[in-house]
């Protein structure tokens, strides 16, 4: 069962006729209410594409979609593309959240309804985006203080990854080339000793149970990875279930060393 950790704004969903420009995607909506005005079949709005990545497995064209409608003036666009609907394992459909900017906020959520306290140990008080690294150049998603009873005084830094890349019910992270990536697993290993570092592969999709690095699309961060789990940086992999309404947690998933194809294909070589 999942525990609820956050509840959504009210979406609308349509089918993705295309994305471009990396921000950009254009929606045919179904018809439904949109804050009390009635929205008519057929009509095509072009949302925001908070997701910048090639969205492996789950960009389909045709496929339904769920968006957020803020028609606010200083925004450039009203809608913004929110979950994606791809074939679960029993054909059904499995709802996904794209919006790369949500998992800071689910984590965040998920940590003060007490969910990783078994890993995390008491939590005394969050900040987030704090500046940390060689000349404070990088920022931190969250950084945790430990409560007074905690049995592990250092402060825990914590770094969130969206990712929804998956292979059957193998969650993979990076699904490209990340620098951005490999650098802060750089950043999060020199942290140690002196405070936790954590890194927390936000599975964002109810279809997965493992974790892995996608070696196959990013060899030097699979690497970093490996370095980073023998230095004692710890993997939390969390895995949510999206609906229309909110977002439940279904708890931390087990953690591989490697994507497996990329391991097999290692041990041939050698």
């Amino acid at each position: 069962m999942a525990t609820p950790v956050l509840q959504l704004e009210p979406m609308l969903e349509g089918i993705l006729r295309k994305r471009y420009k990396r921000f950009l995607a254009d929606v045919e909506l179904l018809e439904g209410d949109q804050a009390g005005q009635l929205v008519t079949a057929g009509q095509v709005v072009t949302a925001h594409c908070p997701n910048t990545g090639p969205m492996t497995g789950v960009l389909i064209p045709g496929g339904r979609v769920r968006l957020r409608h803020d028609p606010r003036p200083e925004r450039k666009l009203a809608w913004t593309w929110e979950q994606a609907a791809v074939p679960g394992p029993g054909g059904e459909p499995i709802w996904v959240g794209v919006n790369t900017a949500l998992p800071n906020r689910l984590v965040r959520a998920t940590i003060e309804a007490g969910c990783l306290e078994p890993w995390l140990g008491p939590i005394a008080s969050i900040r987030a985006e704090v500046a940390y690294g060689e000349n404070r150049r990088s920022r931190i998603d969250l950084l945790l203080s430990p409560a007074a009873t905690a049995a592990d005084p250092r402060p825990i830094y914590v770094e969130v990854k969206n990712t929804t890349w998956s292979r059957g019910d193998l969650a993979l992270f990076p699904d490209t080339v990340t620098e951005r990536g490999q650098k802060h697993l750089q950043d999060l290993r020199a942290l140690l000793p002196a405070a936790r570092a954590v890194l927390v592969p936000c599975l964002s999709r109810g279809d997965v149970s493992r974790f892995a690095p996608g070696d196959s699309a990013d060899r030097r961060y699979g690497e970093l990875f490996r370095q980073a789990l023998d230095a004692g940086v710890e993997v939390l992999p969390c895995r949510y279930v999206f609906d229309a309404r909110s977002v439940g947690w279904l708890g931390v998933s087990a953690v591989e060393r490697q994507e497996p194809q990329t391991a097999k294909a290692e041990s041939n070589i050698q």
